[in-house]
């Protein structure tokens, strides 16, 4: 299988010229040392994974004799497992003024990693990857920046084909996952078994400490059926057969270990009375469509939850792209106690970006009057509009367009 770039790599060359450290987290398998042996092809960097208990076992005792038997220039894959590495890293930093020293690979949000931002403080960059978005798997990179302008989704429209609802279910139900891209059916249905015994239950027992794996594995599937949906905990914690304090605790492990993304409701002291709960949405549809038993593209695409993976779709294509964007954005999402609600907010520098999201090609322009609700928001309205199944851009009004989901 040819390599498919990675819309984060010019992010990681740009952090690796700046930091004598880059850190590159993310889920299992979603291409991260790929990435980087790609990019250090032609130069000579040391390769080492902590997966290998030997290369561990010699980490964690002497970190030292550890880097004179694996020198810099470094890649260190799933350092998460060593944590006793950040200080010798930090001393090795601190000898030289070679910036890109050290490529690492790993989990940033575990307790053995939370050291890792004030050990290294000054030294190294965090970047996050993810599965394959479905851009990057189209090999299409926008030259610019998105801002949910006309003329700036006009132009973007110029590089994609038309969307197409079979194209883009195709990739909600297969996934970004970079070896079931090119999986047949039976394969794929293999590959996520395995995935989830092998990675999701070793990493939930070794890093999470959960002893009961049969229960971790209904509480994955009753996750699965809450996509795109406030997070109930006690419905995910009765799922289980588990009690709620548990269930957060297996929420905060899956979001460590990049399987799920909640997002937050928006908040201001302006706009009262509004839910505290976040929405929960898997950063890898296909894993997600795997643990609810969809069997094919086709039965996904007319089913019942349709709308709630094309909404999981267009909010993980906008994590992704914005994780690897030069500017930040937060995302976040709106509803009160009327239980009006906005699908999602962009909120980049004083502008707030408001989207609706629907799996109609045509869906009601009446949708943007929700937008309203924003009346009392302390930020700049800018432009939005309804990110949806239509074939090409049309504008609704000055501020909002009927967007084509490829556009993001």
């Amino acid at each position: 299988m040819d390599y498919i770039h990675r819309t984060l790599e010019r992010k990681f060359t740009h952090m690796s010229s700046f930091f004598k450290a880059v850190l590159v987290t993310g889920a299992r398998q979603v291409g991260k040392t790929t990435m980087l042996r790609h990019l250090a092809e032609g130069e000579k960097r040391t390769y080492v994974t902590l997966d290998n208990l030997n290369a561990r076992d010699l980490a964690k005792t002497d970190p030292t004799l550890f880097f004179q038997t694996y020198k810099p220039p470094i890649i260190i894959d799933e350092v998460q497992y060593a944590p006793e590495l950040f200080v010798q890293i930090k001393v090795q930093c601190d000898q030289s003024e070679d910036k890109g020293l050290f490529w690492l690979t790993g989990s940033q949000r575990f307790d053995m990693m939370k050291n890792v931002r004030e050990t290294l403080a000054g030294r190294i960059g965090i970047l996050e990857l993810h599965s394959f978005s479905k851009n990057e798997k189209d090999n299409i990179s926008f030259a610019n920046e998105l801002d949910f302008s006309l003329s700036c989704l006009q132009e973007r429209q110029e590089q994609v084909p038309k969307n197409d609802i079979i194209d883009v279910f195709d990739h909600i139900w297969r996934g970004g996952m970079p070896q079931a891209l090119y999986a047949d059916q039976e394969q794929r249905q293999e590959y996520y078994d395995s995935y989830v015994d092998t990675y999701l239950m070793r990493d939930a027992t070794t890093l999470g400490g959960v002893t009961d794996t049969l229960r971790f594995g209904r509480f994955l599937k009753a996750c699965a059926a809450l996509i795109s949906e406030q997070t109930n905990f006690k419905t995910l914690a009765d799922s289980a057969e588990v009690s709620q304090p548990t269930a957060k605790e297996w929420l905060r492990l899956l979001k460590g270990l990049g399987i799920i993304y909640l997002l937050q409701p928006y908040s201001n002291n302006e706009l009262k009375r509004l839910t505290k709960a976040p929405k929960l949405y898997f950063y890898d549809t296909g894993l997600a469509a795997h643990l609810s038993m969809w069997p094919t593209r086709e039965t996904l695409m007319n089913g019942a939850a349709s709308g709630h993976y094309f909404e999981n779709h267009v909010v993980s294509e906008l994590i992704k792209h914005y994780d690897y964007a030069p500017s930040k954005a937060n995302l976040s999402y709106y509803r009160d106690s009327n239980a009006k609600e906005i699908d999602i907010l962009v909120e980049q520098g004083n502008l707030i970006h408001p989207l609706e999201i629907k799996k109609s090609a045509k869906p009601d322009r009446r949708e943007v009057k929700k937008f309203d609700l924003l009346g009392k928001a302390p930020s700049e309205r800018g432009c939005g509009g309804i990110v949806c199944l239509c074939e090409e851009v049309m504008p609704i009004d000055e501020y909002n367009s009927f967007i084509p989901c490829n556009l993001i």
